[in-house]
């Protein structure tokens, strides 16, 4: 190894994959994240409340489809689907499908500071959990495409 640089070669090619994946698996659920932020935000907006409230449904349905935060939330939640299924793709659904839980870490964080919702000691020891969790399955699994069944084989069950 005197003079090699560990880093190049086929090692370098499978960390930098690797650490492209799980970037590409943290940005999925960031933007999934921030699509619940802008859901909320829009959903609990005085004129969404208002028209909600009225129980009428067809004003409801309009103000939910001009709501520039309501379409924000969707959109991004739509543009997360799609990069996960990209994901799913690349990486085992049991190594990728755990980290859809930092999720729940990230919007609890955001509900406290952006709607001043409680952080109680429970939430924060759950959200403790959630991330050891993570780093467990991530350690442990390969995190690569498993060889077994194959989507073209479903049409002969």
């Amino acid at each position: 190894f005197a003079g090699r640089n560990c880093c190049n070669g086929p090692i370098r090619g499978a960390l930098s994959m690797r650490i492209a994946t799980v970037g590409l698996i943290l940005f999925c659920v960031g933007i999934s994240a921030g699509a619940q932020i802008a859901l909320k935000a829009g959903m609990t907006a005085r004129d969404i409340r208002t028209v909600i409230e009225s129980g009428d449904y067809v004003r409801i349905a309009t103000a939910l489809i001009t709501s520039p935060l309501v379409m924000l939330g969707l959109v991004t939640y739509g543009l997360s689907a799609i990069i996960w299924m990209f994901v799913l793709s690349r990486v085992a659904l049991s190594t990728a499908y755990p980290f859809i839980a930092l999720g729940i870490a990230m919007t609890a964080l955001a509900g406290r500071y952006f709607f001043q919702e409680p952080m109680t000691p429970v939430k924060i020891a759950g959200i403790g959990l959630i991330l050891a969790g993570i780093l467990v399955i991530g350690i442990g699994g390969d995190g690569e495409q498993a060889s077994g069944l194959q989507p073209d084989q479903f049409r002969n069950l």
